[in-house]
């Protein structure tokens, strides 16, 4: 019988779009970190404004997000009371 309960709730479970946003953010942060810490390592150039600019993205890429899915939620709210679809 749990057996049965555990696979339901598996199956129940779905990745809201808030979820894959904040995945995206992560991976694109992960990224950049990689990125300037192999351009460091190889001194391939402008490694200093290259880390400055991931410190940038640290805060400015969840603030982003963030405002972008808050005006996805308004356009949808104001959309539903209006009654056209999304």
């Amino acid at each position: 019988m749990s057996h049965q309960s555990d696979k339901e709730t598996k199956t129940s479970r779905k990745t809201t779009p808030k979820q894959i946003a904040a995945l995206v953010c992560v991976v694109l942060l992960v990224g950049m970190y990689v990125g300037a810490f192999v351009v460091a390592c190889l001194d391939l150039g402008d490694s200093g404004r290259l880390f400055a600019g991931c410190l940038v993205a640290t805060i400015g890429m969840p603030i982003l997000l963030w405002l972008f899915l808050w005006c996805l939620e308004r356009m949808k709210k104001s959309s539903s009371e209006n009654g056209d679809p999304l």
